[in-house]
């Protein structure tokens, strides 16, 4: 039996496409039933981070809120700088920025993709961290922000971290960040891998990493009905963004193989045998959830955060929830 007693933080995803009337009762639902983390979500055509987060922060008092991530040259680092010392401010302590690349598409899609997106991302993340200390930012070849100071600034910078994928971005985020976003599926050996490259670029003397996890999860009475229920959101993994993801895990080239004979992601997803859902997700029953997420911190993660599945994800937090419950006492 797994020792819950040894799981670090765990916390919950707020879903992008949650029904807008769900968003407040999803986070105060997760924070009753004793989460240590909410993150919110800004991927392009859904909602923005900065607002579903001051409004989550808004409706709870205890649970940590992560943005997971501010695409870098979306926004203007003076302006995000004043609305992340504005959310530190008001709920000092209780927020985690992620910064990151965007995804190309969308990136693109909004005509704001770099010439060198790593170049942007370290002067990025060294410029806010800057202002929100009340110092200068040192020009550089994308940021610039002449000699503005903020007139406004948190007692303490919450931690910058990076939701990025691979090897250089790694060794970046260990060079300028205060730990690494890895999104989904995030098992074991990724997060081993990606802990690698992020030393290679850390200072010797430097703290340790955070490292915060995604995975897509679900708890039900059987393994076979939690798979059932994560398969559709799995339908992603084989894409050329996942590799990094499954590298190390001993059918990752079945899995290619069977995602370029598929003719469709969903028929991808339907085409996953049980034993590539169980290690590509958290599903399962809530031993076997619970096993999942100490594994996961035994490897380095610092947070494992669960994204719900399901018709109902707000109902979903209660199944998830018994994963924690020899540790929480739900």
């Amino acid at each position: 039996m797994t020792d819950t007693s040894r799981l670090g933080r765990v916390g919950v995803m707020l879903p992008r496409d949650l029904p807008v009337g769900q968003i407040l009762d999803f986070a105060v639902r997760a924070e009753e039933l004793g989460f240590d983390e909410l993150w919110t979500v800004e991927d392009l055509g859904y909602r923005g981070g900065i607002a579903q987060t001051a409004a989550v922060l808004g409706v709870t008092s205890r649970i940590h809120v992560g943005i997971g991530i501010l695409p870098a040259a979306v926004r203007n680092v003076a302006f995000a700088a004043m609305e992340v010392a504005t959310l530190e401010q008001l709920h000092p302590g209780r927020i985690t920025v992620g910064l990151g690349h965007g995804m190309p598409g969308w990136m693109k899609q909004v005509d704001v993709w770099p010439a060198s997106p790593l170049t942007l991302l370290r002067e990025y993340t060294e410029a806010l961290r800057a202002l929100l200390r009340g110092h200068t930012a040192a020009a550089g070849t994308y940021v610039r922000t002449a000699d503005l100071t903020l007139e406004e600034i948190p007692d303490e910078v919450p931690p910058l971290l990076l939701g990025v994928r691979g090897p250089r971005s790694l060794e970046l985020t260990g060079a300028v960040a205060d730990g690494v976003i890895l999104a989904e599926p995030a098992h074991p050996t990724y997060i081993t891998a990606a802990l690698r490259h992020l030393a290679a670029g850390a200072p010797a003397d430097g703290p340790a990493p955070q490292v915060v996890t995604y995975d897509v999860a679900a708890v039900a009475e059987t393994d076979q009905a939690a798979w059932a229920t994560v398969r559709p959101a799995l339908a992603p993994i084989g894409e050329p963004d996942w590799r990094p993801h499954v590298a190390g895990l001993p059918f990752a080239d079945d899995l290619a193989a069977l995602r370029a004979a598929s003719g469709s992601a969903q028929e991808f997803a339907a085409r996953l045998p049980d034993e590539w859902v169980a290690e590509l997700s958290l599903a399962g029953t809530s031993e076997r959830v619970r096993a999942g997420i100490a594994a996961r911190h035994r490897a380095g993660a610092t947070s494992v955060v669960l994204t719900p599945t399901g018709p109902d994800r707000v109902a979903a937090l209660d199944g998830l929830a018994t994963a924690l419950e020899a540790r929480v006492g739900v």
